[in-house]
């Protein structure tokens, strides 16, 4: 698997990636269907840095890095990943995970907080957990799942 800096022309592969995952309504917080409304405010924030992961010659995944605020909270980096349904459960995540958390050493950050990680998607959260992530807070009923109803919002956070 090849990770790197994604390039203005893979822009419509991660936009595609981007609409799959918030089709499930399960796991980001835009509504299904609002993918090309939400993308730029959501995916092209401000001092976000993309990339994305090769499968052969195919775009499997995709994850932003970013601080996860503003001036004295800029030493903390935030990351979201998306990874296409065809490639789901062959470890693009993990890998992402591993390369943002290196990239965001690099860079300069300290830690890395993920902040609406949603509590049902166990399968994200055992993963996180195995990249040292530890949950530092819950958000009762933040997250409306399209079929669990009000769910739980979980905080995660880790030093580099």
């Amino acid at each position: 698997m090849e990770i790197r800096t994604a390039s203005e022309s893979d822009m419509p592969a991660v936009r595609e990636i981007f609409a799959a995952a918030l089709a499930g309504g399960d796991a980001l917080a835009p509504a299904p269907g609002t993918a090309d409304a939400t993308f730029e405010a959501y995916w092209q924030t401000a001092g976000a840095r993309t990339f994305v992961a090769l499968l052969g010659r195919e775009i499997a995944g995709a994850y932003l890095l970013r601080p996860n605020a503003l001036g004295l909270g800029d030493h903390v980096a935030n990351a979201g990943y998306i990874v296409a349904p065809a490639f789901r459960g062959r470890g693009v995540a993990s890998a992402m995970c591993a390369h943002s958390l290196d990239t965001a050493r690099a860079a300069g950050f300290r830690a890395m907080q993920f902040n609406y990680v949603v509590a049902s998607n166990e399968v994200a959260v055992r993963l996180w957990e195995r990249h040292g992530f530890a949950i530092v807070g819950r958000v009762p009923g933040a997250f409306r799942h399209a079929s669990l109803g009000a769910s739980d919002v979980l905080i995660m956070h880790r030093f580099l």
